[in-house]
């Protein structure tokens, strides 16, 4: 007969056989997990897309927002944590633009698009408009409310952006809408050109509409996948000359942000103008089996 302490003592687990016995549990749970929802290498390449979208709101926040309130900056935007939080959004582009190739190229889980949604929205959704409400809160002829209502219209447009991209099919080769790292892009170069306060939110929200517009724009595959590379590399070293003070670096910056602006106003009229020709054609098309 077993005394009830050694009984209780029968049933009880050491803290080592506990662990061990939790472990084992832990790793058939994770053979369990189909193949389909683990991490692929474009998962990880989306996965720090979210962490640059994240550390560009933690610069934005610490190295010109927080100066700002404390009074320790003189005015303005503070160089070095502004160019820093923009790179950060540049190189979650890069992340966002190889996920892509590399989920053609090798297997891809079942997480993949939910995992892009969601961290499009940090990088290309949140990092620029909260970029846009302290540049409102900093700059010196901005309007706080009126930046942080252009801010919402930014986020607002990327959300419904991908919630339509997720449930809608198009054509191959086009996005509908002005794609979030190009519309993110946009905004804040906006922002670095220093314009006038309400010619840049005039600008700001022209964007945001352009995101859930109709108007095609090619997907940057082959030889438009290397340019968009080549353009986010430039940006990045023009910011890099703006933030060393290199002479001419500042001309740089303008430079680089004014060609964005440019690019995002001539795309669509290029999209629409080449739709009308090909609606055009159609048409001609069609009048032209009626007579035969």
């Amino acid at each position: 007969m077993v005394e009830p302490d050694t009984q209780a003592k029968a049933h009880t687990h050491t803290p080592v056989q506990a662990q061990s016995h939790w472990v084992t549990e832990l790793e058939d749970e994770v053979a369990d997990l189909p193949l389909s929802t683990r991490l692929s290498i474009a998962d990880a390449l989306t996965l720090g897309n979210a962490i640059c979208g994240f550390m560009a709101v933690y610069f934005t926040t610490t190295g010109v927002l927080v100066p700002h309130l404390m009074g320790t900056t003189v005015g303005g935007m503070s160089k070095h944590s502004a160019a820093t939080a923009v790179t950060l959004m540049l190189l979650a582009s890069v992340f966002d633009l190889f996920d892509g190739l590399v989920a053609r190229k090798l297997r891809s889980s079942a997480m993949g698009a939910e995992l892009d949604n969601l961290s499009d929205l940090i990088s290309f959704g949140l990092a620029p408009a909260y970029f846009v409400v302290v540049w409102g809160l900093v700059a010196d002829d901005a309007h706080g409310k009126v930046s942080a209502a252009a801010a919402v219209m930014v986020v607002l447009a990327v959300v419904l952006r991908l919630a339509r991209f997720s449930c809608t099919t198009i054509r191959d080769g086009v996005f509908q809408g002005m794609p979030s790292p190009f519309g993110a892009m946009t905004v804040v170069s906006v922002v670095l050109l220093e314009l006038p306060f309400i010619p840049t939110v005039v600008a700001i929200v022209g964007i945001a509409w352009l995101m859930v517009s109709r108007v095609e724009y090619p997907k940057p595959r082959g030889r438009l996948a290397v340019i968009t590379l080549g353009w986010i590399l430039i940006s990045m070293g023009c910011l890099t000359a703006w933030t060393l003070d290199v002479p001419g670096g500042h001309l740089l910056l303008q430079t680089g942000a004014a060609l964005q602006c440019v690019a995002a106003a001539v795309i669509p009229c290029f999209a629409t103008t080449r739709r009308v020709n090909t609606m055009r054609a159609n048409r001609r098309e069609a009048r032209a089996d009626a007579l035969r």
